[in-house]
């Protein structure tokens, strides 16, 4: 079923936002940014992002920070490079340290939100292969 848990991401806590085409070039699928703080007075940004099944951001480093994720709807995969991906779900909790490698994203057949409590400054590389993804169950 390819909308499994879209309604939950939709209809969450917070609100989807519109598609996230100010960062289209460094996800694969359709993904949606709401910005819930984005303070120049504040070291952070927090921010709720959704992903369409089979959406994920490209593989990236944070540097001089770090992002915490809190996922809150769907399922959805994280990776840091030279280890497994993790299978996501509603309350759990990644912290991704300064440059560390990684990617996030939703699982083939499922919407996946979560909030990216973030740090720094995004380095952004390749994006994560088909076939790599594919590979994931």
């Amino acid at each position: 079923m390819v909308d499994k848990n879209e309604n939950d991401v939709k209809s969450g806590v917070f609100d989807l936002g519109g598609l996230n085409i100010a960062f289209k070039d460094y996800f694969v699928g359709n993904s949606y940014h709401h910005s819930l703080v984005k303070d120049p007075s504040v070291n952070v940004t927090v921010s709720n992002v959704s992903f369409e099944p089979g959406a994920r951001n490209n593989w990236h480093i944070h540097h001089d920070g770090y992002q915490i994720l809190l996922v809150t709807g769907g399922e959805g995969w994280y990776q840091e490079a030279g280890k497994p991906a993790r299978r996501l779900h509603p309350g759990d909790v990644v912290v991704t340290h300064d440059g560390v490698k990684h990617w996030h994203g939703a699982t083939k057949d499922s919407w996946f939100s979560h909030l990216a409590i973030t740090a720094g400054t995004p380095e952004w590389l390749e994006s994560v292969s088909d076939s790599e993804y594919r590979l994931l169950d």
